[in-house]
């Protein structure tokens, strides 16, 4: 990554500007013009509506309240109890009680509230009254198995209409829902559900992809086995006409749940009553629990959604992720603004590399989002969504999780609509949303999003905790957001979650990503300042693979790295070395992927296995995994490491020259 911050504003290419009209009819537009009739100052554009939403004391989270119509009991005037933790989702309207999914499930109508498309199975829509008739029924079922507020409910589903179902239904009742998607391996299901304890599992049987069935039914037998509170397992049959789990617990089928419609009962609880548990990468050890609230996940989401996407009423949103990343949560909350959202288990490639776009067709998305891998993938295969797809009903195409090059940019404005509306919202797991983003009032710059979100005081800080302008630093925040974590799961005492985000600059939130904030407002992410592996879009933990490699008698030491590099690509080599007397001929290296592939999933399979002269790790025995990805990168080794904190600083220079070669083969193959 390169020290140069923004295109300069003379140089800046503008790609899109939205019409006077397009501007007037958005959510942002509405939500500005009942501001700024309410204010003594004048708050007539984007920026100065910002510097409002992150003042103190401006009532910007009480607003939307009132501006979205959130369904609550109580009073929004007392912002913060004082006694909260600075950077915290806790203590956030304490006198506030309200409910997820009574939210989702304000309309009651008989249109589409979900369109289900699968690899190998018709396309579903299920109307308003329809999932609200599931989720009731699931929501009493755990009534009557004795689940309360604060019981943890698990899945282990694809994208699909019961994973919703499950969720909306668990947030009804109070309990915390917490997924896994069925691509990973048992061990890894287990590194996370076992820390939370669940006492339901839902779990399909199995999941097609790439014209493959991946029977899932050995993996349930074995998580009941294993989860020592669990006393219900839900199966849902993806696979299988019928399965028999032969489970230690209590088995029921999905349609035994749903078959009757129940009106639902939402149980109102606090604000920062738990919704959800999601997982950090495992990079560092075991995964960490991620708790959001309920009020701050529902004022976050509507916010993004209603204000920064300009999802409306009646849009059909679209956005391919598995269960296991953020974005499918916050696709699923599109319901908060009365929008249908589409689902998609399958494969983004098959049967052919534009799958998703003929999906985008088929459905009338009027929003589509994917990962930057994904926008570059098709780029690189020379689609042409525009010309082949009837894409007239998209207003914007969204992406997130990596860094997409500006080729990439251009691309969607040639290929896919002159007049379309590119949206790059960038934040993480951590905070359940985005930090920075689009908005439907100002023009797409490239390769820049758009603003900083309303309510998010972001700033680009360098080595010393100084504002950088124009220049990149380190993705900070400075003040607190309601959807910021409740807590860490088994972290009474809050260290780890201090130390996660406040290790490098006390009392300031490190995000763990490059960033220049640019003079006219813009933003540009360069990548990871962490080593975290974001593999298109999909965060993964190193962990998962080191755990899989161990077991591999022939591996003495491995080292996992995941490198954005210039133009759009990501590699992700796997760095072995071996016992005396081991080769690694080309049967090691697949038993080491299929181990990987057995144990973590298969997007955990590395582009390359390497045999290295030897594994750096620090004095304390950690491994190197950061400044050997800025190695492979091309930075210079004396401002990639201090090599007197390194075991083995004598095989660094072989990394550098492994990332050379690699940079360079990739050029001339480019």
């Amino acid at each position: 990554m390169s020290d140069a911050g923004a295109v300069p504003a003379d140089r800046a290419e503008i790609l899109w500007t939205p019409s006077d009209e397009r501007r007037a009819a958005s959510g942002l537009a509405r939500y500005l013009g009942w501001v700024s009739g309410r204010m003594p100052e004048p708050v007539d554009d984007y920026p100065s509506l910002w510097n409002w939403s992150v003042r103190p004391g401006s009532g910007f989270w009480a607003s939307l309240a009132e501006f979205l119509d959130i369904a609550a009991d109580g009073d929004w005037s007392t912002e913060r109890e004082s006694a909260a933790s600075a950077f915290s989702g806790a203590g956030w309207f304490p006198d506030v009680r309200l409910n997820y999914a009574e939210q989702a499930l304000r309309d009651d109508a008989d249109g589409p509230a979900l369109i289900q498309v699968s690899e190998d199975r018709p396309t579903v829509t299920v109307s308003w009254s329809e999932l609200r008739g599931q989720v009731g029924a699931f929501a009493a079922q755990l009534r009557g198995w004795g689940v309360e507020p604060g019981d943890r409910v698990a899945g282990y589903l694809p994208s699909v209409t019961e994973a919703v179902v499950a969720l909306l239904g668990s947030a009804a009742v109070g309990a915390v829902w917490t997924c896994c998607a069925p691509d990973y391996g048992t061990d890894a299901v287990l590194d996370r559900l076992t820390q939370v304890h669940p006492r339901v599992l839902v779990a399909a049987d199995g999941y097609r992809f790439a014209g493959r069935d991946n029977d899932r039914v050995a993996q349930i037998r074995q998580l009941a086995q294993r989860l020592p509170d669990l006393e219900q397992v839900v199966v849902v049959p993806r696979i299988h006409d019928t399965v028999d789990c032969d489970l230690p617990v209590p088995v029921t089928g999905w349609s035994e749940i749903v078959t009757q419609p129940t009106e639902p009962v939402f149980t109102r609880l606090p604000f920062d009553h738990p919704l959800w548990i999601l997982y950090s990468s495992g990079t560092s050890g075991p995964p960490k629990g991620i708790v959001h609230s309920q009020g701050g996940i529902v004022l976050e989401h509507a916010k993004w959604l209603a204000l920064h996407a300009d999802v409306r009423a009646g849009d059909r949103f679209f956005w391919f992720s598995s269960t296991a990343w953020v974005v499918w949560n916050a696709a699923v909350a599109a319901l908060m603004v009365d929008a249908t959202v589409v689902l998609y288990d399958g494969s983004p490639n098959r049967p052919r590399p534009d799958r998703l776009w003929e999906i985008a067709a088929e459905t009338r998305a009027t929003q589509f989002g994917t990962g930057a891998g994904y926008l570059t993938a098709s780029r690189q295969a020379g689609l042409v969504p525009g010309r082949d797809h009837d894409l007239s009903a998209m207003r914007s195409v969204l992406y997130s999780g990596s860094v997409l090059p500006v080729d990439g940019w251009r691309w969607v404005y040639e290929a896919v609509e002159a007049d379309i509306w590119l949206d790059a919202p960038c934040g993480g797991t951590d905070v359940g949303t985005s930090y920075v983003g689009g908005n439907p009032l100002s023009p797409v710059y490239a390769g820049e999003m758009q603003c900083r979100l309303l309510g998010a005081r972001v700033e680009s800080w360098d080595e010393q905790g100084r504002h950088a302008t124009d220049r990149v630093g380190e993705l900070v925040v400075t003040a607190p957001m309601p959807s910021m974590p409740v807590r860490f799961w088994n972290d009474p005492g809050g260290h780890r979650f201090r130390e996660a985000y406040f290790d490098v600059y006390p009392g300031v939130w490190r995000h763990g990503d490059w960033i220049t904030i640019t003079s006219r407002g813009t933003a540009v992410v360069h990548g990871r300042s962490d080593s975290t592996l974001n593999r298109h879009g999909v965060r993964l933990g190193s962990a998962d693979i080191y755990a899989a490699v161990d077991r591999i008698p022939e591996v003495a030491d491995s080292l996992v790295i995941g490198a954005e590099l210039d133009g759009g690509g990501y590699w992700m080599p796997l760095f072995v070395s071996l016992v005396d007397g081991i080769e690694l001929d080309e049967g090691l290296r697949a038993r080491i992927a299929e181990e990987i592939r057995r144990f973590a999933s298969v997007r955990h399979v590395p582009d390359e296995i390497l045999l290295a002269p030897g594994i750096p790790r620090t004095l304390t025995g950690k491994r190197l995994e950061v400044p050997v990805k800025r190695l492979l990168q091309g930075l210079p080794r004396d401002h990639a490491v201090n090599a007197g904190v390194v075991d083995r600083p004598e095989v660094l220079a072989w990394f550098s020259e492994v990332g050379a070669r690699h940079r360079k083969a990739t050029t001339c193959a480019s």
